[in-house]
């Protein structure tokens, strides 16, 4: 019943319940909670670049240097803004807002094995399945519109990106165009239905909801029933607002232009994702109240032909992300809307004079991450690596400091965040506990 009554809500909500086990206290609510702590940023707009980004060719320049060739940039970098902040060529657009990003060079972490990083980098564990760092968000402060998601994820290829693994569901992300479906025709499942008049709906829904209060009733405190209440009442009211944010049609044509939408570029390991629409979903996302957003582009896993499939990976993202931050910044939300750029981790340089040598690995002992808004430095470079850009040497930031800085910029205590399961607490950061980067904060 729960799959074909109210739209489907109760099959969506409760696929995402089944199997799970929860001993957090109190009803889940996507309620707006207030910053424990003084708050830099209200809202998170996450830029996943899968696959791991070559940061010598793209923000972190490293130029031959002494008499023997090494490993290093196969690209020139120019000195941008103000800030002098040094980019690669091939991102010309993002440039320009040099005196925005603030580069961390010296990141680090566990494992070279995408899938595992990329665990990681979302949840902080590298092996088992834990809430996304979005969900922890969306638990921590809830959302400022309760006809909305808290956490939208763009694109997405695994849960892991938006999943809520022992939160209650009421925190998962809503995934919009998965496994690289056409993000042209990319929707929210079931709320996007015309079939039944919005009265006819809301009595399904009264319905279905009218027995799971009862059974709620009957058997006490119960999280994941709640969760699924809570879900059900979302996706009526997403019914409302959805839609319009999804339709791009009533977008001026210079604006499409200047994000690329519609743009298609898909060369070897660069797959094509409309990475303009999405940047353009997502400031309207933001801008609706959604807390946490991420869009996602690759691959950036450029073993082979280097060149070539870095040249259309940087060709595919570099407008888009330069027309995000620009409306951000006019519309007055960067200020406190943490842009986060990177992937799960870097890759090794090219070394010149090498014949036929067009190929990269894997490099997780030093790659880059920038940051913009949110309450970070604009215009700043923190941390390096070696002259041969193979390990981080100096501001080494892991993915946990850099998880422990994201929530204190909003308002949250990193180690305190915590969700009981399975008779322990759980956090984010991790048993270790992460360290909040605080050189990098305005």
């Amino acid at each position: 019943m729960l799959s074909t009554a109210s739209c489907g809500f109760g099959s969506l909500a409760l696929a995402g319940l089944i199997g799970r086990s929860a001993e957090g206290a109190g009803s889940p609510s996507l309620a707006a909670r207030t910053p424990v702590i003084p708050a830099r940023a209200k809202r998170v707009l996450f830029l996943c670049m899968s696959g791991g980004p070559a940061q010598m060719d793209t923000f972190d320049h490293k130029p031959q240097t002494g008499k023997a060739p090494h490993p290093g940039s196969a690209y020139r970098f120019f000195q941008h803004g103000e800030s002098g902040l040094k980019i690669s060529e091939l991102l010309p657009e993002t440039a320009k807002h040099a005196d925005k990003l603030c580069v961390l060079n010296g990141m680090y972490c566990d494992t070279g094995i995408h899938a595992q990083s990329f665990l990681q980098l979302h949840t902080g564990d590298r092996l088992r399945a834990r809430p996304s760092l979005g969900a922890w968000v969306n638990y921590g402060l809830g959302t400022e519109n309760q006809s909305l998601p808290g956490f939208i994820s763009l694109n997405s290829s695994k849960p892991s990106c938006h999943g809520s693994a022992f939160l209650p569901a009421i925190y998962q992300g809503t995934p919009i165009g998965v496994n690289g479906e056409d993000m042209s025709k990319a929707t929210i499942p079931n709320v996007m239905s015309d079939h039944l008049t919005p009265e006819s709906k809301r009595r399904q829904l009264d319905f279905i909801q009218s027995m799971n209060r009862e059974h709620h009733a009957r058997s006490g405190d119960d999280p994941k029933l709640e969760a699924v209440i809570q879900s059900m009442e979302l996706g009526f009211r997403m019914q409302t607002t959805a839609p319009g944010l999804l339709d791009l049609s009533q977008e001026p044509k210079h604006v499409l232009e200047r994000y690329r939408v519609g743009a298609k570029y898909a060369v070897g390991t660069c797959r094509e994702s409309d990475f303009g629409r999405q940047c353009l979903l997502a400031r309207r996302f933001l801008e609706a109240g959604v807390r946490f957003v991420e869009v996602n582009h690759g691959s950036w896993d450029q073993h082979k032909n280097h060149r070539r499939d870095l040249e259309a990976n940087c060709l595919a993202t570099d407008a888009p992300i330069a027309a995000l931050l620009q409306d951000l910044e006019e519309r007055g939300m960067l200020e406190d809307t943490l842009v986060i750029w990177g992937g799960e981790f870097g890759r090794p340089g090219i070394t010149p004079g090498e014949k036929d040598k067009d190929m990269t690995g894997h490099n997780s002992n030093g790659f880059t991450f920038w940051l913009a808004g949110g309450g970070v430095k604009p215009g700043f470079t923190y941390g390096a690596t070696d002259p041969t850009g193979a390990r981080a040497v100096d501001g080494k930031i892991h993915f946990r400091d850099l998880h422990a800085t994201i929530l204190h910029l909003l308002g949250i205590p990193p180690n305190d965040l915590t969700y009981r399961y399975a008779g322990r607490d759980h956090r984010l950061t991790g048993p270790e506990g992460g360290r909040v980067v605080t050189d990098i904060i305005a």
